[in-house]
């Protein structure tokens, strides 16, 4: 594991070192391969985005997956980039806008936690730099779920934790969200929470882009105990390997909402974000092989 750890870095930090406007020639010359040979994931792809918008014809529909296709192989290249980005690089190319929001509201109502829902659009993976922009007290983190393979789930955690942020396993969450309260920290905590729960995890359902779709709500749960403050991220992409993130508030109060209602508020904003440029979305996971009939089904075999 440590060898195939090493030699993998060590190419890819290789690779990074190229300049990103040579890395994005190799993406181009990538999406042709991937979409037209390989046709990587192309019948998911193509599913998802038909359903997503029953509205759209079929040339817009191959439209937007051959855009998706083509982002999905500069998000590869921009990954393989961030090895080496300086921290001025980086600043230039992925800006935020709200952390001094953020700031105000925990001082103002006293907070110690702020939960900020993100979705895989754009280039998630650059939105980890996100401690550059809010002073050195506040302690930033983020939940990612392990990869199976050890070598490069070391890898990745390198990458996501090069910019001062802590990545928390996702099932370690509660317990190190507890020892950071204990301790009387300032934190942001950034949840990705668009993919689809297990079936032993799903209890609850909402609209989203023409499905019934299974969501996680344990940010939602965990927010509601830890009274934290809820924010949004909405991210553009200006031109080519230029972001932008702005954070804004979901909700006023996570205590005088009903239950589920966040997650139902996040879906909404993340569906009119997608809605706006759907090809910055990753199309390529099977986001609704777990259906509300099935579901339903299998609850009523237990009981």
């Amino acid at each position: 594991m440590n060898i195939l750890y090493h030699l993998a870095f060590a190419f890819w930090y290789a690779c990074s070192l190229l300049p990103l406007r040579f890395l994005y020639v190799v993406s181009d010359m990538l999406y042709y391969p991937l979409y037209y040979v390989v046709r990587y994931r192309r019948r998911v792809v193509r599913k998802n985005l038909t359903e997503s918008f029953p509205e759209k014809t079929t040339a817009e529909i191959i439209r937007i997956e051959k855009q998706f296709y083509a982002f999905f192989c500069d998000y590869v290249v921009e990954t393989l980039k961030q090895f080496s980005m300086s921290e001025k690089q980086m600043r230039r190319r992925m800006t935020f806008s709200g952390t001094d929001d953020i700031i105000r509201d925990m001082e103002r109502e006293d907070k110690h936690f702020t939960f900020i829902y993100l979705g895989h659009y754009c280039n998630w993976e650059w939105i980890a730099s996100m401690p550059y922009w809010f002073p050195e007290k506040t302690l930033c983190g983020q939940i990612y779920h392990p990869l199976y393979n050890k070598a490069f789930d070391r890898l990745f955690l390198k990458l996501r934790s090069q910019y001062g942020a802590i990545c928390i396993p996702m099932k370690e969450t509660l317990r190190k969200i507890i020892e950071m309260r204990r301790q009387g920290e300032q934190v942001v905590i950034g949840f990705i929470s668009d993919q689809a729960p297990k079936w032993n995890s799903i209890h609850h359902f909402t609209p989203f882009l023409h499905h019934e779709t299974p969501v996680f709500i344990g940010t939602e749960k965990i927010g509601r105990k830890m009274d934290a403050v809820i924010y949004f991220a909405e991210v553009t992409r200006p031109r080519r390997g230029y972001y932008h993130c702005h954070l804004y508030r979901m909700v006023d109060d996570i205590g005088a909402v009903s239950e589920y209602e966040v997650t139902d508020i996040y879906m909404q904003h993340l569906e009119q974000m997608i809605r706006r440029e759907p090809q910055f979305w990753l199309w390529s996971h099977n986001r609704w092989k777990r259906t509300k009939a099935e579901w339903e089904r299998r609850m009523q075999q237990k009981a």
